[in-house]
């Protein structure tokens, strides 16, 4: 399925543009096994014209029909290219970055590619509970591998020291797998297949596309069960 490239995104978001919208899907927490949960997630991919993509990402427990039984959890980050920073960067805080973007053009990307043939990047996501977690990784294509290089837990978090994430878009869906470590070595924690429900916004709050239909859905009570 050809992936198709917004036109207003900084250059050194293109290898990250596949990711961009709105993905629904069902999924499986542990190994998958018979006796593990259900759930339902949704993971949206967004940017406005600076050089990282917003992450946003809900999750609800639902019955082996489907029916969505409670929240789960939601998750906030940041996802970019591994690149010197410059001062076409934003901050510290709100200090204002220049508006010539750091990476002017494809050239300056193709730079950035490591000896794998893709490039290196790093996920911040920020969990309720008082848990951070930074990411680096790797981009090939389609298929994002992700490890913790630090896990930051607060007071009130619960134990949790490693974690590694696994993307890859295949014939159209998104395809998610998390392992965490808890104390001892890493396990399954939680996989699901997505599919894309609506395109992303532009930077200016406009999208190149309607979302679908059953894209609709009261947060509270969670998604469409269709």
């Amino acid at each position: 399925m050809p992936v198709e490239i917004p036109t207003h995104l900084t250059p050194e978001l293109v290898p990250l543009s596949w990711l961009l919208g709105t993905w629904r899907g069902d999924g499986r927490l542990g190994q998958g096994l018979a006796d593990d949960e259900h759930i339902r997630m949704e993971v949206s991919f967004s940017q406005d014209g600076l050089p990282f993509l917003r992450y946003e990402a809900q999750s609800w427990l639902i019955d082996a029909e489907g029916s969505v039984l409670r929240p789960l959890t939601r998750e906030l980050g940041f996802w970019s290219l591994v690149r010197d920073q410059s001062d076409a960067d934003v901050g510290p805080g709100m200090r204002a970055a220049e508006i010539v973007p750091a990476l002017k053009s494809a050239d300056e990307v193709e730079a950035l590619r490591n000896e794998s043939g893709g490039f290196d990047i790093t996920a911040t996501i920020a969990h309720p509970g008082g848990i951070s977690e930074l990411y680096y990784g790797t981009i090939k294509g389609a298929v994002i591998e992700l490890a913790t290089d630090l896990v930051m837990r607060g007071k009130q978090s619960k134990e949790y020291t490693a974690a590694t994430r696994l993307y890859g878009l295949v014939n159209g869906n998104l395809f998610f797998r998390w392992d965490v470590q808890e104390g001892g070595e890493l396990k399954p924690h939680a996989s699901a297949a997505l599919s894309k429900i609506a395109d992303a916004p532009g930077p200016d709050g406009l999208g190149s596309g309607a979302p679908d239909s059953e894209s609709g859905h009261d947060d509270a009570a969670g998604p469409s069960d269709s």
